[in-house]
């Protein structure tokens, strides 16, 4: 059990060990946490032999301090793919009821196992017993957590500090055959967790929850596979309470802005659970960037540890391993073999449900005239199922992310209600009109009409063509080749964009989506690998109101530097979307 240190009192601290199911509001993020917690933990084909599986743990480690900064100090950023020694949350809360009001704070993370096989008392790589059964030596870890709770208003009149601990230890696990035995040997985690409360106004706090590893560090030559015995791995922090609720950090109220943008955010994001809204009864503060309200697909029939994949995919491949490969995948780590045992006896229903589903519809206009464009006032929500794409969290190449699929919610995707981007007429480009000034024309969106077919059938798609249709923005045509700014929108900007405002680009295609709505795919100008990518055909995508046109006589030269932006970014999940479309 963690034990509450003098500095703020001790006796109102409520503390807990283990690593059992949370009940109360902690819940509604369970599935959530736990993808968090296992990201990463063991990647497709899930065997030992993997060139991906021999370099592990990269999100949320929080290494001994004079360890992991033997070469110089670490570099804070908003998540926690880094290596890093602390992890350091601020958030914004409501009082709702004052004289009651309790904040509680779990921090998980997991502590490295060693198992190592041997046999007749030396350690061995692998052992084949009598049966002919593979163990394979290879390091596992185990969920561990700690919580503390107290009142609100003890927390504003001190800080607390909590010592995180999971003990030192070692089993041995004699082989049914006498061949052998497994030895799963574990280093002490210490770290410590501080809580603070700050009130900003009447019933506003500002919570603050540091967690840093305290443990002592080996010799700054020591090899990364070793120190992570003493590290916290995939370390997350979630923070509820009773007659309290937090603010959303990414699309907050228009009054809280200044606040949310002064709250400091180190190797972790923070995001909202429970229902949509711009606050929430619990939060998340995780090492990977996820939207406000994640959720687990409910297609999805368990993790498979790699939310950068898509599920149907990801399982397709794995039933096609060899019998040898899943053999050694078996071996390898019982969180291996389990989802191979998952896949080899899904049913076809269930299978069947992974290839895609439609979360919400609305009727489309039966005409696409000026004042029904996407963005203007009555527009409708069409919206079509989006979710949030781990190629799109910051990480490790291929990594991320860790919610198996993470659905956004409705009201972030492209089209919907209170998506606040203006999107002006999009033009054929002057060759195609028929105006013989060359102005330009007014283009049909791919919505049903009297003159167009719906977006499902034949023909609703003639007449439109990326790469030389144009769109105004500010009475300039942007098309293939115009030269922009990136304005990503106040409210509802993607995860990524947030990083791009103010850089200059150049516009490759403009897409319609079958929604009705428009973005336009766009290329860095100082991306090394924009040629690349663009062979490729993989960009970034903006709505036309994300945009700033710049000037026909503007140099390609213009360095790009971020600008300052006319409103602050914050993440949603939209601005790729139109990729798998445009594919």
């Amino acid at each position: 059990m963690a034990e509450a240190l003098a500095e703020g009192g001790t006796k109102s601290a409520a503390t807990r060990g283990g690593a059992g199911p949370s009940p109360g509001v902690f819940e509604q993020l369970g599935a959530v946490a736990d993808a968090v917690l296992y990201e990463g933990y063991l990647l497709y084909p899930y065997r030992r032999s993997s060139t991906k599986n021999r370099v592990r743990w990269q999100f949320g480690v929080l290494f001994p301090r004079d360890w992991v900064e033997a070469d110089g100090p670490v570099t804070p950023g908003v998540s926690g793919s880094a290596d890093s020694w602390y992890q350091r949350t601020e958030c914004l809360l409501r009082v709702r009821q004052p004289d009651s009001a309790r904040v509680r704070v779990r921090v998980r993370y997991l502590q490295m196992q060693r198992k190592q096989v041997e046999e007749a008392g030396r350690p061995v790589e692998s052992l084949r017993g009598d049966d002919g059964t593979v163990h394979l030596t290879f390091d596992e870890a185990l969920p561990r957590e700690c919580e503390i709770e107290a009142p609100l208003d003890e927390l504003l009149l001190g800080e607390r500090t909590v010592t995180v601990s999971a003990a030192a230890g070692e089993d041995a696990e004699p082989l049914p055959d006498g061949t052998g035995r497994v030895v799963r040997s574990r280093e002490e985690i210490r770290a410590e967790t501080t809580v603070t409360a700050e009130r900003l106004s009447d019933d506003l706090c500002r919570i603050r929850v540091r967690t840093t590893n305290t443990a002592p560090a080996p010799p700054p030559r020591t090899p990364r596979d070793e120190a992570l015995r003493r590290a916290l791995i995939a370390t997350h922090t979630l923070i509820g309470g009773d007659g309290v609720e937090f603010v959303s950090l990414i699309d907050p109220p228009a009054d809280l802005e200044a606040l949310v943008r002064a709250c400091r955010n180190e190797f972790t994001f923070p995001v909202l659970g429970g229902e949509a809204g711009d606050t929430g009864p619990v939060l998340l503060s995780a090492p990977i960037i996820l939207p406000d309200h994640p959720q687990v697909a409910p297609e999805s029939p368990g993790d498979l540890h790699d939310a950068a994949e898509i599920d149907e995919i990801l399982t397709l491949r794995t039933m096609l391993l060899t019998d040898e490969e899943k053999r050694e995948a078996r071996a390898t780590d019982p969180r291996a073999a389990a989802i191979l045992d998952r896949v080899d006896t899904m049913p076809q229903e269930v299978f069947e449900r992974l290839h895609g589903a439609v979360r919400s519809m609305a009727p489309s206009t039966p005409t696409a005239s000026a004042d029904r464009l996407p963005g203007a006032a009555g527009s409708p929500a069409s919206v079509n199922p989006v979710s949030a794409s781990a190629d799109r969290l910051p990480g490790a190449a291929g990594s991320p992310a860790s919610v198996n699929p993470v659905s956004a919610s409705a009201d972030r995707l492209p089209g919907a209600a209170g998506s606040p981007a203006s999107v002006n007429p999009v033009s054929a480009p002057a060759d195609r009109s028929p105006d013989p000034a060359g102005s330009p024309e007014p283009v049909t969106f791919a919505t049903a009409s009297a003159d167009r077919p719906a977006w499902w059938q034949a023909g609703a798609d003639d007449g439109l063509s990326p790469t030389t249709d144009t769109v105004l923005v500010d009475g300039v045509p942007l098309g293939g080749g115009s030269r922009v700014r990136l304005r990503p929108r106040g409210r509802g900007a993607d995860a990524q964009d947030m990083f791009l405002a103010g850089r200059t680009a150049e516009v490759a295609a403009v897409f319609h989506d079958v929604d009705g709505s428009v973005h336009l795919a766009v290329t860095l100008d100082d991306d090394p690998a924009a040629e690349l990518n663009n062979w490729y055909g993989r960009f970034h995508y903006f709505r036309p109101g994300e945009l700033e046109p710049l000037e026909p006589a503007g140099s390609p030269d213009e360095p790009s530097a971020p600008a300052p932006a006319a409103a602050p970014a914050r993440h949603t999940s939209d601005s790729e979307t139109p990729a798998a479309e445009a594919e």
